[in-house]
């Protein structure tokens, strides 16, 4: 099972999210749960180490955010993400990992060269083996942006290799112009989930792209 955690700071505390998904479950739900014993984001950020980091742009290239990779001290197989972002359109956006970390406006698709957009050089979500979305390495939490298009995540996974985030070709984070299903598709609407989804939870274009570097 891979679980990742969610922490949500707001104006009367703290709230703590936990997603898990296992052969069973690729819906994408947030359950709550404890944070005993763990070490918290505030921690992390004192103590823990950034291992990569991204620059986020539009593909007219206008700088609009960060995005970190840090291990906690405790755990070095655990990488905690932070996203600060602006100048997005508002509401859940679908954010991943993907796996080669090229950022170009209106380039094509490595997959399917037919396929011009932007940030399509950056290919498909980061996996290392078969599974379909949510169950990627780069499935993340959605990025919520609010009304006047900024947004703030901290999310964390120990579903993610820092190997395969940093190889030869490298990775790219990516936030997308609509929001993620994760692959939840009731068989009320069709018998099973259609190619499109089981690679991409219908996540829409590219809105932002940044490369991934080491930190």
């Amino acid at each position: 099972m891979r679980c990742r955690v969610s922490v949500i700071a707001a104006a009367a505390g703290m709230a703590v999210l936990a997603a898990c998904s296992g052969s069973g479950d690729t819906n994408g739900q947030s359950v709550s749960a404890s944070a005993a014993g763990s070490t918290s984001a505030a921690e992390v950020e004192e103590t823990g180490i950034e291992v990569a980091r991204a620059d986020l742009t539009a593909p007219d290239g206008t700088a609009v955010g960060t995005v970190s990779f840090r291990t906690p001290p405790d755990d070095a197989k655990t990488l905690v993400v932070r996203v600060s972002a602006e100048g997005l359109s508002p509401g859940f956006k679908g954010f991943h990992v993907h796996s080669i970390g090229k950022c170009e406006p209106n380039s094509p698709d490595p997959a399917n060269p037919g396929n011009v957009g932007d940030f399509l050089s950056a290919g498909g979500h980061l996996k290392t083996d078969g599974e379909n979305h949510a169950g990627h390495d780069g499935d993340l939490t959605s990025l919520q942006v609010r009304s006047d298009g900024s947004a703030e995540l901290v999310t964390s996974t120990d579903a993610l290799p820092l190997d395969a985030l940093l190889d030869e070709d490298g990775s790219a984070v990516i936030v997308h112009l609509g929001p993620d299903n994760f692959g939840n598709i009731p068989t009320r609407y069709v018998p099973t989930p259609d190619a499109a989804t089981l690679n991409t939870g219908d996540s829409g274009g590219r809105a932002v792209c940044g490369v991934i570097e080491a930190g």
